[in-house]
């Protein structure tokens, strides 16, 4: 093969990704929320034909998707956060081991220590989010939590 031909399958499979790939998720993603919408709709137009006395907006109420609590938001800053930041140090690791070992040059070292000081940093980002947002949120944590066993 030339190499003009494998730089224009580089070229199709950054276009792919950077192009195609972002449009078909936002296309997939509108099409989730137009199905859940006619689902709904299928369900209030049954029920009104069975009962032309049901409550529409209680039904809906009930029917809506759950919001996430609070506490689970900063739950899942804490989870990424764990996670992106062992991803950062991992790659600091294999950095020094590459150094130690010789492997590469030293160029290629102080690229894997900018990539993985980077992803570090947005780890430790999510991690200091989740201490602020803990207690800055604590007084709201615990007004959802209340709600939540008075409802059930």
């Amino acid at each position: 093969m030339s190499i003009y031909v494998t730089e224009m399958i580089v070229k199709i499979f950054f276009l792919s990704g950077v192009i195609a790939l972002p449009i078909l998720i936002v296309w997939l993603n509108n099409r989730k929320r137009i199905n859940e919408t006619n689902q709904r709709t299928q369900i209030v137009l049954a029920a009104i034909e069975k009962n032309a006395e049901t409550d529409v907006e209680d039904l809906l109420k009930k029917m809506a998707p759950q919001k996430k609590l609070l506490k689970e938001k900063l739950l899942s800053k804490l989870l990424w956060g764990g996670i992106i930041s062992l991803v950062g140090l991992s790659c600091i690791a294999v950095g020094l081991y590459l150094d130690i070992k010789g492997i590469g040059s030293a160029k290629d070292h102080a690229m894997q220590y900018w990539l993985g000081g980077s992803i570090l940093a947005v780890g430790i980002a999510f991690l200091v989010t989740y201490a602020v947002g803990k207690k800055m949120l604590a007084k709201e944590i615990a007004a959802e939590e209340k709600k939540m066993t008075t409802q059930a």
